[in-house]
Protein backbone atom coordinates (compact mmCIF):
# COMPACT_ATOMS: atom_id res chain seq x y z
CA UNK A 1 0.00 0.00 0.00
CA UNK A 2 1.05 3.61 -1.04
CA UNK A 3 0.18 6.62 1.01
CA UNK A 4 -1.54 9.30 -0.87
CA UNK A 5 -2.67 12.83 0.02
CA UNK A 6 -6.01 14.60 -1.42
CA UNK A 7 -6.83 17.88 -1.81
CA UNK A 8 -9.98 18.42 -2.33
CA UNK A 9 -11.89 21.58 -3.19
CA UNK A 10 -15.15 22.22 -3.16
CA UNK A 11 -17.77 24.79 -4.49
CA UNK A 12 -20.71 26.49 -4.56
CA UNK A 13 -22.46 26.43 -8.60
CA UNK A 14 -21.80 29.40 -10.21
CA UNK A 15 -25.77 29.17 -10.89
CA UNK A 16 -26.41 30.00 -6.87
CA UNK A 17 -26.43 32.35 -4.72
CA UNK A 18 -23.18 32.19 -2.34
CA UNK A 19 -24.42 34.08 0.78
CA UNK A 20 -20.89 33.78 2.30
CA UNK A 21 -19.48 35.27 -0.47
CA UNK A 22 -21.04 38.48 -0.75
CA UNK A 23 -20.44 38.96 3.05
CA UNK A 24 -16.91 38.53 2.38
CA UNK A 25 -17.38 41.46 -0.96
CA UNK A 26 -19.01 43.70 1.44
CA UNK A 27 -16.69 43.11 3.96
CA UNK A 28 -13.73 43.96 1.30
CA UNK A 29 -15.39 47.31 0.20
CA UNK A 30 -15.66 48.16 3.47
CA UNK A 31 -11.93 47.92 3.93
CA UNK A 32 -11.57 50.20 0.53
CA UNK A 33 -11.16 47.45 -1.28
CA UNK A 34 -13.27 47.89 -4.09
CA UNK A 35 -11.50 46.25 -7.27
CA UNK A 36 -12.86 42.79 -6.12
CA UNK A 37 -15.86 42.09 -8.39
CA UNK A 38 -17.25 38.56 -6.96
CA UNK A 39 -16.10 36.10 -3.89
CA UNK A 40 -17.41 32.77 -3.78
CA UNK A 41 -16.61 30.92 -0.46
CA UNK A 42 -15.84 27.14 -0.65
CA UNK A 43 -14.15 24.15 1.68
CA UNK A 44 -10.63 22.98 1.41
CA UNK A 45 -10.07 19.29 2.15
CA UNK A 46 -7.02 17.29 2.99
CA UNK A 47 -7.22 13.55 2.95
CA UNK A 48 -4.55 11.06 3.98
CA UNK A 49 -5.32 7.74 2.62
CA UNK A 50 -3.48 4.46 1.86
CA UNK A 51 -4.27 2.41 -1.45
CA UNK A 52 -2.70 0.36 -4.19
CA UNK A 53 -1.82 2.99 -6.39
CA UNK A 54 -2.72 6.34 -7.53
CA UNK A 55 -6.57 5.10 -9.53
CA UNK A 56 -6.98 3.77 -6.77
CA UNK A 57 -6.32 6.78 -4.43
CA UNK A 58 -8.72 8.49 -6.88
CA UNK A 59 -11.12 6.35 -7.07
CA UNK A 60 -11.54 6.39 -3.62
CA UNK A 61 -11.54 10.21 -3.25
CA UNK A 62 -14.11 10.99 -5.95
CA UNK A 63 -16.41 8.37 -4.00
CA UNK A 64 -15.62 10.04 -0.69
CA UNK A 65 -16.92 13.48 -2.77
CA UNK A 66 -20.08 12.04 -4.21
CA UNK A 67 -21.30 10.50 -1.20
CA UNK A 68 -20.19 12.72 1.87
CA UNK A 69 -18.19 15.59 1.03
CA UNK A 70 -20.19 17.85 -1.49
CA UNK A 71 -23.58 18.24 -1.86
CA UNK A 72 -23.72 17.72 -5.58
CA UNK A 73 -27.43 19.54 -5.83
CA UNK A 74 -25.24 22.96 -4.45
CA UNK A 75 -21.58 22.07 -4.85
CA UNK A 76 -18.69 21.38 -7.69
CA UNK A 77 -16.02 19.51 -6.62
CA UNK A 78 -12.11 19.06 -7.93
CA UNK A 79 -9.50 16.89 -6.45
CA UNK A 80 -6.15 15.99 -6.64
CA UNK A 81 -4.00 13.13 -5.62
CA UNK A 82 -0.52 12.66 -5.13
CA UNK A 83 1.92 10.28 -3.05
CA UNK A 84 2.24 11.74 0.65
CA UNK A 85 6.43 12.04 1.22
Amino acid sequence: MTRFIAEIDIMPLDALLDPQGKAVLTGLAALHLNHVNDVRVGKHIRLRLEAADRAEAEALTAKACRELLANLVMESYVFRVHEDQ
